[in-house]
């Protein structure tokens, strides 16, 4: 069995969602059958993490064909450390799931939800773990056609359009990586990516592998909401069913950033995406921009989903930013920042939607002295607003922390002082947040409030925990971030 963990890592949400169409009348089955499913895969993850943690590569070949002839799994630290992201979040939301699921999807949907919920998993890790180019494409699109009808399964009728929204933007991002993939099969013969890296020195100097890296560097840039291509993602976390939030801004968007990295540094290698071709003056000055604009538009947002939907944008040109130094320290940075934002910002959208089961709505009007009712629930929003910013011993400031050291490395100081500053402004629209439920009093009108289940507050309180133990004991995400940037710099 432990020899076939790869397969396993994908088959068993793959095989498992179909099954869920059986449990269409028994809703609380088919949460548990999920959620069973759920920490197996994460089970899987981290028992393959562990065996690539000393720097040992696992090669899967299915069917018996040997790569580059067939297709092939290839696990390293960096693949396993987003796997373990991927896994872990799915496996924590589940708990999370079952109250807040029944109260934002009709009860007839439950199953189909759960099984759709499975396929975008069995997507996400598929991505991660594939070592085929046309893979990384089928595996993208199983994901986001399952994310399309999450998005839309949430009772606001402003979810389909965001669903359909996501979906243009979606199907272009796809159509210009399949186009990618396609020249450099033309020119190269080959669909394996150990493969591709060994014989794209021979032909890169070619206009059909110059275009091929600019289709797949766009394609891949609008699914992980790089600004300016984000424009789908503040609608569709805003009015997706708050689960499905949670799940999609702590892995889509981390899983799109990993295939980039994939292509930038394994395939075509650091020396021509930044030497030869200065993606680093491409991808700075958005990344710069990614940061700023997001987060003032933050700022002035009402509904506190949309604020923390904006933030994201932000989080990701904080990702971008350290891509672009191409140094080992910037890729540390990068690769640490997918972890700790993917556990902070789902504390976030959990604590979300904890407020959501209990008053219907996270507009800040509706919010005002919630704190004195729902106690535990802003507590665990505040710790992950601290990790947001960036405050000592939480994750979110050893992020920052080597983003700084990378950028001062890097002899970009005006980039140090610039994270700095804008540090500041996740300090103001959290303030607001923090002002509005703390300091304002509830008003006379509003319904009666109480503490959220513990079914929501536990895993809400795990995550925000996770953020404080991480930003102490760093040994497993700095370890991990390390080792998968010493392995991106060196190629395959």
């Amino acid at each position: 069995m432990i020899d076939h963990l790869p397969a396993l890592q994908v088959v068993l949400p793959l095989l498992a969602a179909p099954l869920l169409l059986f449990m269409v009348r028994w809703p609380t089955l088919a949460w548990a059958f999920t959620t069973a499913v759920a920490w197996a895969t994460f089970f899987v993850a981290a028992l393959l993490l562990e065996q690539v943690w000393g720097g040992a590569v696992i090669s899967y070949a299915h069917g018996g064909w040997e790569p580059p002839f067939g297709i092939e799994y290839r696990v390293d630290t960096v693949n396993a450390f987003v796997l373990l992201i991927i896994a872990g979040i799915s496996a924590i939301v589940m708990p999370f799931a079952r109250d807040s699921v029944e109260q934002e999807v009709d009860s007839n949907r439950i199953a189909w939800f759960y099984s759709a919920f499975l396929l975008a998993n069995a997507g996400l890790l598929g991505i991660a773990i594939t070592g085929d180019a046309f893979n990384i494409f089928v595996f993208f699109e199983i994901s986001a056609i399952a994310s399309y009808a999450l998005i839309a399964m949430g009772r606001d009728r402003r979810a389909l359009l965001s669903s359909f929204n996501y979906l243009i933007m979606g199907t272009i991002g796809t159509t210009f990586l399949l186009i990618g993939i396609g020249f450099m099969y033309m020119m190269t013969g080959t669909l394996n990516l150990a493969d591709l890296a060994e014989r794209l020195p021979e032909v890169r100097d070619t206009t059909t592998i110059r275009a091929a890296f600019a289709f797949i560097a766009v394609g891949v840039s609008l699914k992980l909401a790089l600004f300016p291509l984000h424009l789908w993602l503040p609608n569709a976390y805003t009015y997706a069913p708050s689960m499905v939030t949670v799940f999609l801004s702590a892995t889509a968007t981390k899983v799109a950033i990993y295939v980039l990295l994939r292509f930038f540094y394994s395939v075509f290698g650091a020396e021509f995406s930044f030497g030869e071709l200065p993606m680093d003056h491409v991808l700075m000055p958005l990344a710069l921009l990614g940061i700023l604009l997001p987060s003032i538009v933050a700022i002035f947002q009402d509904d506190v989903k949309r604020m923390l939907a904006y933030s994201s944008v932000a989080q990701v040109g904080y990702i971008i930013l350290g891509i672009s130094f191409a140094t080992t320290l910037g890729l540390t940075a990068s690769m640490l920042h997918l972890f700790n934002h993917a556990i902070t910002k789902a504390a976030l959208f959990m604590a979300l939607g904890a407020i959501v089961y209990q008053i219907g709505g996270t507009q800040l009007t509706r919010m005002a002295g919630i704190a004195r009712d729902m106690p535990w629930t802003m507590a665990a929003f505040v710790i992950g607003g601290l990790s947001l910013i960036g405050v000592p011993l939480t994750a979110g400031f050893i992020t920052k922390w080597y983003l700084l050291l990378a950028a001062l490395d890097s002899g970009y100081w005006p980039i140090a002082v610039f994270l700095l500053a804008t540090s500041l402004l996740a300090v103001i629209y959290i303030w607001r947040v923090v002002e509005v439920a703390y300091f304002r009093e509830r008003p006379a009108d509003a319904p009666v409030v109480s503490e959220a289940p513990l079914a929501l507050l536990l895993p809400t309180w795990t995550l925000a925990l996770a953020s404080i133990l991480f930003g102490i004991y760093t040994a497993l995400p700095v370890g991990a971030a390390s080792r998968a940037a010493t392995i991106l710099m060196g190629g395959y």
